[in-house]
């Protein structure tokens, strides 16, 4: 995606997470047509339109500690129970005034999404033994599945082709295309002992003395560079967008001569020594489609984003959500970004220089 502006917990995050994760699974289980049981458990949110029972709301919960096991810690906390409840109520509202091309578009995704768990992952009986350790079926992964896909089809289909091109305009340069190799020192050794900015620079332009020598960058990298996304590659990223990428890291790769060594550039994860091997700009018509489909999906993200932060307020009529043990008061509307000092969603794994997380590549 192509934001730089990745806050914890952020809209769609968390049900989007869920719903990708699914991928981790062994198998898919059977659809549950068995009647629906009567839910005569208490309210506990009541909004314009509609309601959240307690039991409803702790389906939420399990699907999410299911699919997503980093945010299963944050369920303890009263303050993500209210910010996991507003969003659900942002779906479940969002959903009902979705029409009906979005839905069979949103159904469709899901059909093939579980025919594709079915087909490579092996057989159900593992699978329903582990959605019956978490007291989850089939049916109720689909409708989760469904709810979130729809809103998100919906919303897609309202942005414009010109908010597309003026999203491009506002960052061209996030498209770049840019083929790079690169060396990071952490501010950690290899044994999680921390180093000091001096120590950490003083490797770096060892670094950068050997390959200005003539050493080989690949056989350097795998020697010495602590990223784990590229390291085994000899630090190498191909033909990636460069507002893939946090801002310094970025500037240094659009800036770079070709084929010349960098002094250490630092950034959040330590100094990095870079080489850039090729570099494409690129224009709104020669935009990759894949390119414009993550525009529209960010922007219909913000879109989302926006009715959390403007209109959900006033949608919301009550909330009287069952509190944690031990939690503390810890009450508050979070908007969209939930409590503070969780950290950034978005953050990529440690050590490497991309501002979002591909895991499709282990970056």
């Amino acid at each position: 995606m192509p934001s730089r502006n990745n806050k914890a917990w952020r809209t769609i995050v968390v049900s989007m997470t869920a719903v990708l994760t699914l991928s981790i699974f062994t198998a898919c289980g059977k659809e549950n047509n068995t009647e629906p049981e009567v839910d005569n458990s208490k309210v506990v949110v009541k909004y314009t339109g509609g309601e959240i029972t307690e039991k409803e709301f702790e389906l939420e919960q399990r699907i999410i500690a299911l699919m997503s096991p980093a945010y299963a810690q944050f369920l303890e906390m009263d303050e993500f129970k209210e910010y996991l409840a507003r969003q659900s109520v942002t779906y479940e509202y969002l959903f009902a005034k979705a029409d009906d091309a979005a839905k069979e578009a949103a159904q469709k995704q899901v059909d093939d999404q579980i025919a594709q768990y079915k087909t490579g992952m092996g057989g159900e009986s593992q699978f329903q033994s582990y959605l019956e350790q978490s007291n989850l079926t089939e049916e109720d992964l689909r409708n989760y599945m469904h709810r979130i896909m729809t809103v998100s089809e919906y919303e897609k289909n309202q942005v414009s082709d010109d908010e597309i091109k003026e999203y491009f305009e506002d960052n061209p340069t996030d498209f770049t295309r840019v083929t790079v190799r690169h060396v990071l020192i952490q501010f950690t050794d290899a044994e999680g002992n921390e180093r000091t900015p001096q120590d950490a620079l003083k490797l770096a332009n060892e670094v950068k003395s050997k390959l200005e020598a003539g050493e080989d960058f690949a056989a350097i990298a795998k020697e010495y560079s602590e990223d784990p996304g590229s390291k085994e590659t000899g630090g190498l990223y191909e033909n990636r967008r460069a507002g893939d990428w946090v801002p310094e890291f970025k500037e240094k790769a659009l800036s770079l001569e070709l084929n010349t060594i960098s002094d250490p550039v630092e950034t959040s994860y330590g100094y990095h020594v870079m080489k850039v091997e090729a570099r494409q700009e690129i224009t709104y018509d020669t935009m990759p489609d894949e390119d414009k489909e993550d525009i529209r999906n960010e922007l219909a993200a913000g879109k989302i984003d926006e009715f959390m932060q403007n209109e959900l307020n006033d949608i919301i009529e009550s909330m009287d959500l069952p509190k944690s043990e031990n939690s503390g008061e810890q009450g508050g509307n979070q908007g969209t970004e939930g409590p503070e000092g969780q950290g950034d969603q978005g953050q990529p794994a440690e050590g490497t220089p991309e501002d979002t997380t591909d895991s499709n590549n282990g970056e």
